[in-house]
């Protein structure tokens, strides 16, 4: 019988522990849950945190699993109900858009990309499923802190950096946005995370009517926008995709 490898087996039963407890786990809890030295058990998590499959949070020092994993589970990803819903629905919106698509979810303090569908045309672009966007400044992030109070309650507490010069950073005046855009059923970012990127993106809502993602479409400002503002037919082909994502989640109409 072939011998098994001690650290990779910690290491692994660490990221189901992870993957199973509370949200974020403290260095205690975890050693105390798989009887290691807390010497041992800070060893893996950091090895681990250096690989991108655990980060820790700076406020709480707690620790919970990172977004690598989520790149190295592409074929998980195949089977994930949101993003296989999704599949069919982004594609077309891409192609009426001709622009990029983006499907998020709430992870840590930001907007974990879970699926992304590349502008249709022959430009050089770069898969950017397992990347992080910020919630108080992007289209993903304000519909989430809009609709899912966990999301809210994440945004509000953390540090709201400002990324350029049209980046929204007051309490006020962002609780202002959350509810524009829940008026509106979308949040959009003219030039708030990147100079010159717009996007605009709208909820995706499960069978419980509760918001499990959102659904965007990023691109140049000049195509995305029209006479300073945003293009309505791009405004509404991404909130009919996130309807019918939705629908396809069992949520009926919206």
């Amino acid at each position: 019988m072939a011998r098994t490898i001690q650290s990779l087996e910690r290491a692994a039963a660490m990221l189901r522990l992870l993957a199973g407890g509370e949200r974020r786990l403290g260095l205690s809890d975890i050693s105390s849950s798989l009887g290691l030295a807390k010497g041992t058990a800070h060893g893996i998590l950091r090895t681990l945190q250096q690989e991108g499959f655990v980060e820790q949070d700076a406020a709480s020092g707690r620790y919970q699993l990172g977004a690598e994993l989520l790149r190295l589970g592409n074929s998980y990803l195949d089977v994930h109900e949101l993003r296989a819903r999704a599949l069919v629905w982004t594609d077309d919106l891409a192609r009426s858009s001709g622009e990029a698509v983006y499907l998020g979810v709430l992870h840590q303090q930001g907007v974990l990309v879970v699926h992304h569908v590349f502008r249709p045309d022959d430009s050089r672009q770069v898969l950017e499923v397992g990347a992080m966007q910020p919630l108080h400044s992007t289209a993903l992030g304000k519909v989430l802190s809009a609709y899912d109070p966990v999301a809210h309650s994440e945004v509000v507490e953390a540090e709201r950096a400002a990324f350029t010069p049209r980046t929204v950073t007051g309490l006020g005046d962002f609780e202002g946005l959350m509810g524009l855009a829940r008026a509106r059923g979308w949040a959009a970012d003219v030039e708030e995370t990147w100079e010159g990127v717009a996007s605009v993106a709208a909820p995706i809502h499960d069978r419980r009517r509760m918001p499990v993602g959102a659904v965007g479409v990023t691109g140049a400002v000049e195509r995305v926008c029209q006479d300073g503002e945003l293009r309505p037919e791009i405004v509404a082909a991404v909130r009919d995709c996130a309807r019918a994502v939705s629908r396809d989640l069992g949520a009926g109409r919206f």
